[in-house]
């Protein structure tokens, strides 16, 4: 069976990940967005494949798993973007083992090896990924694979209906609009990317709930210091005050931040929802599928929503006449 042509709506690592994975399987692939790689929410974000909690429970524990072992092997290739990085998950309150440790066989931290308040933490090796340069990696996937990528934004999902017989909405908080999805919240991120003065590992702080983000995620020249959750904020200018209470929490974790010099500011929109929604429907002759809903971890789920979705869309096709 042939597969039908595809545009896929959504520029970010959601949906260019998705569309790689149908234009690498031989279906004709579009990409329509009308914020370029680069201006999305994915370019801004840190960004390490991170241990996610979500809904539904037990396929986010299956997507988690199925795009580590993607990014581990592309972090054989530095031209990705992707490096495997060895660092901390570290808690200033006492906390189980992580069901995620034995994914990347995570070892408890010595007492000595913990930062300065934190009681208990878990050291591991993990895919960090520098996004602009990944985002480009998998527009060049996509071009290879006869995909396309054009800028074009949709008014309303009706609009978009018939530009092919199936289209794919990974549109990210744009789904509140373009559906009319509701439960799509928009939780602002904003970080720091400073001058690397020589770290080589991260940091990530896990506390059970706590009221700020602080990680460290260092590339080969810069590092990128986080964050913040601010919940129904839609602004994406960077924020003064933010941005020094960021630099503050992580130089108080990694003291050799102290003097590195501010490189850029970064701000985006997480798209949260009560679970992450990846499904298909019909509607008016054409095969819509959605996949989006992945709040902060976009990148931690891709290759596992990517490979659903494709798995889904030849399902759906089977059963129509």
């Amino acid at each position: 069976m042939v597969s039908a042509p595809a545009v896929v709506i959504g520029a970010g690592v959601i949906g260019l990940t998705t569309a790689v994975r149908l234009a690498e399987a031989g279906r004709d692939v579009r990409v329509d967005a009308e914020l370029l790689p680069g201006a999305t929410t994915s370019a801004a974000a840190g960004a390490s494949w991170d241990p996610f909690l979500a809904e539904p429970a037990d396929l986010v524990e299956r997507w988690s798993r199925e795009t580590l072992l993607a990014l581990l092997e592309l972090g054989a290739d530095d031209r990705t973007g992707v490096r495997l990085v060895e660092g901390t998950h570290e808690s200033r309150l006492p906390r189980d083992k992580p069901a995620w440790a034995s994914w990347v066989d995570a070892s408890p931290c010595e007492q000595g090896d913990l930062r300065p308040g934190y009681v208990e933490g878990w050291r591991y090796r993990a895919p960090v990924v520098d996004m602009p340069t990944y985002l480009d990696h998998l527009v060049d996937r996509l071009v290879k694979a006869g995909g396309r990528l054009r800028q074009r934004r949709y008014a309303s999902l009706e609009e978009a209906l018939p530009e092919a017989p199936v289209i794919v909405n990974c549109t990210g908080t744009g789904s509140r609009a373009l559906v009319g999805d509701p439960s799509v919240q928009a939780v602002r991120g904003q970080l720091v990317v400073v001058e690397n003065p020589g770290i080589g590992t991260f940091f990530c702080d896990d506390t059970p709930d706590a009221e700020e983000l602080t990680y460290i995620y260092p590339h080969s020249d810069v590092v990128i210091l986080g964050g913040t959750s601010d919940w129904d904020s839609w602004d994406l200018r960077p924020d003064a005050a933010a941005a020094l209470d960021i630099v503050r929490r992580c130089v108080a974790v990694e003291p050799a931040l102290a003097d590195a010099s501010v490189i850029a500011h970064r701000v985006g929109l997480r798209p949260v929802r009560p679970r992450v929604r990846l499904e298909t429907e019909h509607r008016d002759g054409t095969l819509l599928l959605h996949n989006y809903g992945h709040g902060g971890a976009g990148l931690t789920l891709s290759w596992g929503c990517a490979r659903e979705a494709a798995d889904l869309l030849r399902a759906a096709e089977e059963l129509t006449p």
